[in-house]
Protein backbone atom coordinates (compact mmCIF):
# COMPACT_ATOMS: atom_id res chain seq x y z
CA UNK A 1 0.00 0.00 0.00
CA UNK A 2 3.03 2.19 1.36
CA UNK A 3 4.70 1.38 -2.59
CA UNK A 4 1.19 2.62 -4.34
CA UNK A 5 0.90 5.74 -2.66
CA UNK A 6 5.02 6.78 -3.22
CA UNK A 7 4.16 5.38 -6.77
CA UNK A 8 1.35 7.93 -7.10
CA UNK A 9 2.96 10.85 -5.41
CA UNK A 10 5.95 10.40 -7.63
CA UNK A 11 3.72 10.18 -10.51
CA UNK A 12 1.67 13.19 -9.79
CA UNK A 13 4.98 15.35 -9.04
CA UNK A 14 6.42 14.10 -12.87
CA UNK A 15 2.87 15.42 -13.93
CA UNK A 16 2.81 18.69 -12.74
CA UNK A 17 6.71 19.19 -13.03
CA UNK A 18 5.53 18.83 -17.30
CA UNK A 19 2.38 20.39 -17.60
CA UNK A 20 3.82 24.05 -17.68
CA UNK A 21 1.57 26.61 -18.29
CA UNK A 22 3.16 27.09 -22.30
CA UNK A 23 -0.40 27.85 -24.06
CA UNK A 24 -1.77 29.94 -22.03
CA UNK A 25 0.32 32.78 -22.23
CA UNK A 26 -0.13 32.26 -26.22
CA UNK A 27 -4.08 32.07 -25.42
CA UNK A 28 -4.11 35.08 -22.95
CA UNK A 29 -2.15 37.41 -25.90
CA UNK A 30 -4.38 35.61 -28.62
CA UNK A 31 -7.64 36.75 -26.92
CA UNK A 32 -6.58 39.82 -25.90
CA UNK A 33 -5.07 40.67 -29.27
CA UNK A 34 -8.88 40.52 -30.54
CA UNK A 35 -10.03 43.10 -28.19
CA UNK A 36 -7.70 44.94 -27.71
CA UNK A 37 -8.27 47.51 -30.74
CA UNK A 38 -4.85 49.80 -30.02
CA UNK A 39 -3.27 46.68 -31.25
CA UNK A 40 -5.25 45.89 -34.79
CA UNK A 41 -3.37 45.92 -37.57
CA UNK A 42 -4.10 45.36 -41.46
CA UNK A 43 -3.46 42.43 -43.84
CA UNK A 44 -3.24 41.56 -47.49
CA UNK A 45 -4.04 38.32 -49.09
CA UNK A 46 -1.58 37.44 -51.65
CA UNK A 47 -3.79 34.93 -53.21
CA UNK A 48 -7.59 34.62 -54.25
CA UNK A 49 -9.96 34.35 -51.54
CA UNK A 50 -11.97 31.48 -53.44
CA UNK A 51 -9.95 28.34 -55.04
CA UNK A 52 -10.95 26.35 -57.28
CA UNK A 53 -9.50 23.01 -57.87
CA UNK A 54 -11.21 20.84 -60.41
CA UNK A 55 -10.88 17.64 -60.17
CA UNK A 56 -9.32 15.00 -57.55
CA UNK A 57 -9.88 11.19 -56.93
CA UNK A 58 -10.94 10.02 -54.18
CA UNK A 59 -8.63 9.33 -51.12
CA UNK A 60 -6.16 11.88 -52.70
CA UNK A 61 -5.15 14.57 -50.20
CA UNK A 62 -5.18 18.08 -51.34
CA UNK A 63 -2.52 20.51 -50.16
CA UNK A 64 -3.86 24.57 -49.84
CA UNK A 65 -2.22 27.26 -49.16
CA UNK A 66 -3.23 31.23 -48.82
CA UNK A 67 -0.51 33.98 -48.60
CA UNK A 68 -0.76 36.92 -46.65
CA UNK A 69 1.20 39.86 -46.09
CA UNK A 70 1.54 42.45 -42.54
CA UNK A 71 0.44 45.62 -44.20
CA UNK A 72 0.20 47.43 -40.94
CA UNK A 73 2.52 48.82 -38.44
CA UNK A 74 1.56 46.20 -35.79
CA UNK A 75 2.60 42.66 -35.43
CA UNK A 76 -0.24 40.63 -36.97
CA UNK A 77 -1.62 37.61 -34.60
CA UNK A 78 -3.54 34.76 -36.37
CA UNK A 79 -5.48 33.49 -33.67
CA UNK A 80 -7.21 30.89 -34.67
CA UNK A 81 -8.09 28.78 -38.01
CA UNK A 82 -11.44 26.91 -37.88
CA UNK A 83 -12.10 24.67 -41.00
CA UNK A 84 -15.74 24.45 -41.88
CA UNK A 85 -16.35 20.66 -41.08
CA UNK A 86 -13.48 17.65 -40.27
CA UNK A 87 -11.98 16.90 -43.38
CA UNK A 88 -10.10 19.75 -43.22
CA UNK A 89 -7.19 20.07 -40.74
CA UNK A 90 -5.49 23.83 -41.17
CA UNK A 91 -2.16 25.17 -39.67
CA UNK A 92 -1.63 28.65 -38.97
CA UNK A 93 1.51 30.85 -37.86
CA UNK A 94 2.63 30.09 -34.48
CA UNK A 95 4.35 33.58 -34.03
CA UNK A 96 2.55 37.00 -35.01
CA UNK A 97 3.98 38.07 -38.45
CA UNK A 98 5.95 41.44 -38.14
CA UNK A 99 5.10 44.64 -40.23
CA UNK A 100 5.79 43.77 -43.58
CA UNK A 101 6.05 40.25 -43.26
CA UNK A 102 4.44 37.64 -45.30
CA UNK A 103 2.82 34.09 -43.63
CA UNK A 104 0.98 31.51 -45.08
CA UNK A 105 -2.34 29.62 -43.95
CA UNK A 106 -2.14 25.93 -44.91
CA UNK A 107 -5.38 23.34 -44.95
CA UNK A 108 -5.02 19.56 -46.20
CA UNK A 109 -8.82 18.43 -47.35
CA UNK A 110 -9.17 14.74 -47.32
CA UNK A 111 -11.27 13.65 -49.80
CA UNK A 112 -11.86 9.72 -48.40
CA UNK A 113 -15.55 9.23 -48.59
CA UNK A 114 -16.27 12.63 -49.86
CA UNK A 115 -17.15 11.98 -53.94
CA UNK A 116 -19.16 15.05 -55.87
CA UNK A 117 -18.38 18.10 -54.98
CA UNK A 118 -17.38 19.88 -51.77
CA UNK A 119 -17.18 23.74 -51.25
CA UNK A 120 -14.96 24.64 -47.79
CA UNK A 121 -14.48 27.14 -45.79
CA UNK A 122 -11.72 28.06 -43.40
CA UNK A 123 -12.81 31.13 -41.34
CA UNK A 124 -9.60 32.83 -40.18
CA UNK A 125 -9.31 35.20 -36.99
CA UNK A 126 -7.17 37.89 -36.43
CA UNK A 127 -6.19 41.24 -35.06
CA UNK A 128 -7.08 43.23 -38.11
CA UNK A 129 -9.01 46.62 -38.37
CA UNK A 130 -12.30 46.42 -39.82
CA UNK A 131 -12.99 42.88 -38.73
CA UNK A 132 -11.56 40.30 -36.95
CA UNK A 133 -13.10 37.15 -38.99
CA UNK A 134 -12.03 36.86 -42.45
CA UNK A 135 -13.46 33.63 -44.55
CA UNK A 136 -11.07 31.25 -46.85
CA UNK A 137 -13.11 29.40 -49.68
CA UNK A 138 -12.10 26.17 -51.92
CA UNK A 139 -13.98 23.80 -53.99
CA UNK A 140 -12.86 20.81 -55.49
CA UNK A 141 -14.72 17.95 -57.43
CA UNK A 142 -13.90 14.37 -56.10
CA UNK A 143 -14.39 11.39 -58.50
CA UNK A 144 -14.83 8.24 -57.30
CA UNK A 145 -12.82 5.63 -57.20
CA UNK A 146 -12.46 3.47 -60.09
CA UNK A 147 -11.20 -0.33 -59.54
Amino acid sequence: MMRLLISFLFAAIIISCNNTDKKAAPTAINEAALKDSANYTTMEWLDSLNKNFGKISEGQKLEVSYAFKNTGNKPLIITRVQPSCGCTIAEQPTEPVLPGAQGIIKASFNSEGRTGSNHKTLFVYANTKGTQAHELHFEVEVEKKKW
